[in-house]
């Protein structure tokens, strides 16, 4: 055969079953496989896909403080959250008006009065009291170098400070918190917003008017005596504040009305008490302001008296009315 005959010649004897029944040789125990290390590979990434993740969950986070705070500031009634909530952001969006009407106690003790009105009566009395504000402002600006070449302007340029956001809001804050804490329950609620509108409208019809007779009257009587008088004596009226004054509260009922927070009667009724009011507030100027013993009673306190008879008469009046109609 020529296997024998081949391994005859190399002096190697190889069977036919050898061939199938070899061994393997087996692995020497020496040998230890070779790691590979990992330098060797190349990860190729992104650079900008951490970064947009971060940016998605930022964006997802924003939103949803976003979505919170909206549901905070529509929350119905208004909380103490969404009054502040809101109250920031409209004070930061109209800040250049109020730095023009106000000094920056004035602006801080407007915060904490818009916040109160927002809880109390939400949007409708927070935009009454914003019309309010507008309208006093623009009156106080009126003729302003007229008015300081006279010795007859308010302080400061007309910039009020937190004395004067007080003396013109006190009696509307006591009515706020009458409406918040439930005072006399439903039936007392309506007369608790009249009382504020009443209070508002007698402080801008008092602005107006005084404001407008210092920049306009050509004559300026004192409201006891009828002697004529130089423009801005305590307790003088002139017939162009005095209608000027009638015109705002007029304005600032129409207001509340199409707001929905008092109805057509009940803007009498403030415009009524406002002229009453404003009345009363010029005879107390003319009889105790600036006299002897009465230095206490300055301009703040003079109006705190003036929009709390506005106020009193307005809520008294209707409920005289309701009376008479049971």
């Amino acid at each position: 055969m020529a296997t024998s005959t081949l391994s005859t010649a190399m002096g190697i004897r190889v069977t036919p079953s050898s061939l199938f029944h070899a061994k393997r040789p087996e692995p020497s125990s020496s040998f230890t496989p070779k790691p590979i290390p990992i330098s060797s590979f190349t990860i190729t990434t992104n650079p900008k896909t951490p970064k947009l993740a971060i940016r998605a969950q930022a964006s997802a986070a924003n939103l949803g403080l976003v979505q919170q705070a909206i549901q905070v500031v529509q929350s119905s009634p208004p909380t103490w959250e969404s009054a502040l909530l809101t109250n920031l952001g409209i004070f930061v969006l109209g800040s250049p008006l109020l730095v023009y009407g106000l000094s920056l106690s004035g602006i801080g003790a407007s915060f904490l009065l818009g916040a109160l009105i927002w809880r109390a009566f939400g949007p409708s009395g927070f935009l009454l009291v914003s019309a309010y504000f507008i309208t006093g402002t623009a009156a106080t600006k009126v003729k302003m170098a007229q008015k300081e070449a006279q010795g007859v302007a308010e302080k400061r340029k007309g910039r009020r400070g937190p004395g004067s956001v007080i003396g013109s809001s006190a009696a509307g804050c006591v009515c706020a918190l009458l409406s918040i804490y439930g005072v006399g329950g439903e039936a007392f609620s309506q007369l608790w917003e009249l009382g504020f509108v009443a209070s508002f409208c007698t402080k801008l019809s008092d602005t107006v008017s005084s404001e407008i007779g210092k920049a306009y009257g050509k004559t300026t009587y004192l409201v006891t005596t009828f002697k004529i008088v130089p423009r801005g004596t305590e307790g003088a009226v002139s017939v162009e504040g005095t209608f000027a004054g009638l015109l705002a509260s007029i304005l600032l009922t129409v207001v509340a009305c199409l707001m929905g927070e008092i109805n057509v009667p009940q803007a009498v009724i403030c415009v009524v008490t406002s002229q009453i009011a404003n009345l009363g507030e010029s005879v107390i100027g003319a009889v105790f302001q600036d006299k002897e013993g009465f230095q206490w009673l300055n301009n703040d306190v003079v109006n705190v008296i003036n929009i709390s008879i506005g106020s009193i008469l307005a809520v008294l009046l209707q409920l005289l009315v309701l009376y008479l109609h049971t």
